[in-house]
């Protein structure tokens, strides 16, 4: 086992970023973003990264760390942050991994080991096979070879269905094989799980509906702008985003300003349900919720209280 972090979870609009920076001065500490969109360059208003000057409070990592054309599998993403996380730990300080991408830090701290292509060649091809002939002929492909797999993927889910002939055509294992013999391996990290919550959901609803609107009072349509300007492609990966797709949708005229935000607002407060959802699996967590208002300075007094710092 490498070492003990922090895991400080919760959905958007939680209070994540202010408690991150709190604990890690506390503690010693350096923050680990664990957020799918905020490692894309450019993307500052519309993810809510940290600000300059709450990363010059404390040293941030996985930030900006690709191109927003660029498409980061839980791989990539893994063997990134832990090499942040170990660098981290051998300066003797502590990882607080923090975001709301369940996947990205159970991935991060489960040890799992990934089957990384490194033949793009054959990924396009398999996207050229899935583009022509179709999800259902892709889907029947994979059911005859890894039928476990293939019944939680949809025929339309394109990029799962791709990756999991890819790692067959490059490992000789299917996907479900593969994550088999991985599951057994010994977490990587000892992790102290904090998630971050409220006692009245409707609370935190209201605080969505507010960032939604300190977003585009911030500049959110003019930075979704100058990325279609600079030739990202708005159907790739990062332009998926909340808040991403619907502005662009925006400017190209399919909604109106005000339809836009409230796609946005309601997109949020979906994807928090899905967030709260994925972070009740944790029976190991410390669980904070809070009520009408929230303050770092109370979460971390409370934790103090439990005995957790």
């Amino acid at each position: 086992m490498a070492g003990k972090v922090f895991v400080i979870a919760g959905p958007t609009a939680s209070g994540k970023t202010a408690l991150s920076i709190s604990l890690a001065e506390h503690i010693g500490g350096e923050i680990v973003s664990a957020d799918s969109m905020q490692i894309y360059r450019g993307m500052d208003i519309g993810t809510a990264k940290a600000t300059a000057e709450e990363r010059a409070a404390v040293p941030h990592h996985m930030l900006d760390v690709a191109d927003p054309g660029e498409d980061w599998s839980v791989a990539k993403y893994v063997a990134a942050a832990s090499a942040c996380c170990d660098d981290i730990l051998s300066r003797s300080r502590v990882p607080v991994i923090t975001g709301g991408t369940g996947l990205y830090i159970d991935s991060l701290l489960s040890g799992r080991s990934f089957a990384e292509s490194e033949a793009p060649e054959l990924r396009a091809v398999l996207y050229g096979d899935y583009d022509r002939l179709g999800g259902e002929a892709m889907h029947a492909r994979l059911r005859e070879i890894d039928p476990v797999r293939a019944e939680k993927l949809a025929p339309t889910d394109r990029r799962r269905i791709v990756r999991a002939l890819e790692i067959h055509a490059l490992t000789g294992m299917t996907m479900t094989e593969h994550d088999e013999l991985t599951r057994a391996a010994p977490p990587r990290y000892e992790a102290v799980r904090l998630v971050l919550g409220f006692e009245d959901r409707a609370v935190l609803y209201e605080r969505i509906d507010r960032r939604v609107d300190g977003m585009m009072a911030a500049g959110l349509i003019d930075e979704v702008r100058a990325l279609l300007l600079c030739g990202i492609d708005p159907k790739c990966t990062a332009m998926q985003a909340i808040g991403y797709k619907e502005s662009a949708q925006y400017l190209n005229g399919d909604l109106s300003r005000e339809e836009a935000v409230a796609q946005i607002k309601q997109a949020s407060r979906r994807y928090a349900k899905r967030q709260l959802t994925w972070f009740r699996r944790w029976p190991d967590a410390v669980r904070l919720d809070r009520g009408p208002s929230v303050d770092a300075a109370a979460d971390m007094e409370s934790l103090k209280r439990k005995g957790i710092i």
